[in-house]
């Protein structure tokens, strides 16, 4: 099985500054390069949550540290996993002061309570070693302060392993100066689901992308007889009629990608058996 990775960076808003696309660009790739020798090594669910990882540690992506800030100024942090060959998801919603997220979120894979909100989820990363961090930034506040509502961003990765395994992850800092305690899609499987079939990862407005199903709607197109392609084709023709604005990447259990998005924009990149990155979007 040749092993395959896809990633993006966020479904955005359409901005026309060439050269923040060109250093996205070649951060996906950069990041690309990084997680498919983890795929290669190791395997799916690995991968995706080291390139989730890496676009956390990075300020240019709405994950990690940086994010953007609730209403009243608080970074609360969502992220989620799905393993394929178990059919598991995990996830952390509205976490504060830890650095990744996703990590959290695949620890918990492995637990009798798996989706873990607020100070549940503070506590379990706490007791599981990681340690308490300022999530904000000098930037993040100014932008707080001004009162920006821009962020859509959320970033995520699918994978396929040499083993036929496949897995997905997102991670977000919402939409910024939402209510406090809004809870993003990126915690729920409507936007980050995976099956032994094919795995799915979701970006842009959350309340859109959890009215549409949307990772879910295209997995179970996909156990019903369409293709990736086709699944993904027809359930972005309904967004569209519904004029909402999301975008969502793919990989099924034969190496076959796909991607969409109703957004201005969305940078993504995909990798094939140590083959060229390919990077599209915009």
């Amino acid at each position: 099985m040749k092993p395959v990775l896809i990633i993006h960076g966020g479904a955005g808003d359409g901005s026309k500054n060439k050269a923040r696309i060109a250093r996205i660009k070649r951060k996906i790739a950069r990041i690309l390069k990084r997680s498919y020798r983890i795929l290669s090594d190791q395997n799916a669910l690995e991968a995706v949550t080291y390139a989730v990882r890496m676009m956390e540690d990075d300020r240019e992506f709405n994950a990690g540290r940086g994010s953007y800030l609730q209403a009243d100024g608080h970074a609360r942090l969502s992220a989620s996993v799905m393993d394929g060959s178990r059919e598991r998801f995990a996830a952390v919603i509205n976490l504060e002061n830890i650095k990744n997220p996703i990590l959290t979120a695949q620890l918990l894979l492995n637990e009798k309570f798996r989706v873990l909100a607020g100070q549940g989820a503070f506590r379990f990363a706490r007791k599981k070693g990681f340690r308490a961090v300022e999530m904000r930034t000098s930037r993040s506040i100014k932008r707080w302060k001004k009162a920006k509502d821009k962020g859509c961003d959320t970033v995520g990765a699918c994978a396929l392993d040499r083993f036929g395994n496949l897995a997905s992850a997102t991670s977000t800092g919402g939409r910024g100066m939402e209510f406090p305690g809004r809870v993003s899609d990126s915690g729920m499987p409507i936007a980050n689901y995976a099956t032994a079939g094919c795995a799915v990862c979701a970006t842009g407005f959350g309340e859109q992308i959890i009215d549409e199903g949307l990772a879910v709607k295209i997995a179970v197109r996909y156990q019903d007889g369409h293709s990736l392609k086709q699944a993904f084709k027809k359930t972005f023709r309904e967004v569209r009629l519904k004029k909402r604005s999301m975008g969502a990447i793919g990989v099924d259990r034969k190496g076959k990608i796909a991607a969409g998005f109703t957004n201005p924009s969305m940078i993504y990149g995909w990798k094939k058996n140590h083959s060229r990155t390919f990077l599209a979007g915009i």
